[in-house]
């Protein structure tokens, strides 16, 4: 594609100011590159993907609001981890951090713990121990 025609659709890479590098031809002929906003099926997908992820966040809400689940699951799905990614951080076994996810057993944790899963989601301990509306 042309340089000029490198599309520069609507998406959320535009209002987080990202762009993507690619290769287009100039008016020469030759191959150079060029900022792109996006073009419209990856839009689609990156807005898909998102609103997967807001969902997501506001069913581990809803389940910890209804003492279901532990805050750990709800900030662990806004920052967009899963339970393997997250365990790789905590530096602990999958299974502890998945029974972390139980509110019986997070109420129990040491402050030791608590102020690890703190500092990985860059929260303070007392913002983990809570979701704010």
């Amino acid at each position: 594609m042309k340089k000029e025609e490198v599309p520069q659709d609507k998406s959320h890479l535009e209002k987080a100011n990202a762009k993507d590098l690619v290769y287009a031809v100039d008016e020469n002929g030759n191959y150079t590159t060029a900022l792109s906003t996006g073009w419209q099926p990856k839009s689609i997908a990156l807005d898909n993907a998102i609103l997967e992820i807001e969902e997501r966040t506001a069913a581990a809400k809803a389940r910890y609001l209804k003492n279901e689940s532990s805050p750990i699951e709800y900030y662990m799905e806004l920052h967009k981890m899963d339970i393997p990614i997250l365990a790789s951080y905590m530096g602990m076994w999958q299974w502890r951090v998945k029974r972390h996810l139980k509110p019986s057993v997070f109420h129990k944790l040491s402050a030791k713990t608590l102020q690890k899963y703190a500092e990985v989601f860059e929260i303070s301990i007392e913002q983990l121990k809570r979701i704010d509306d």
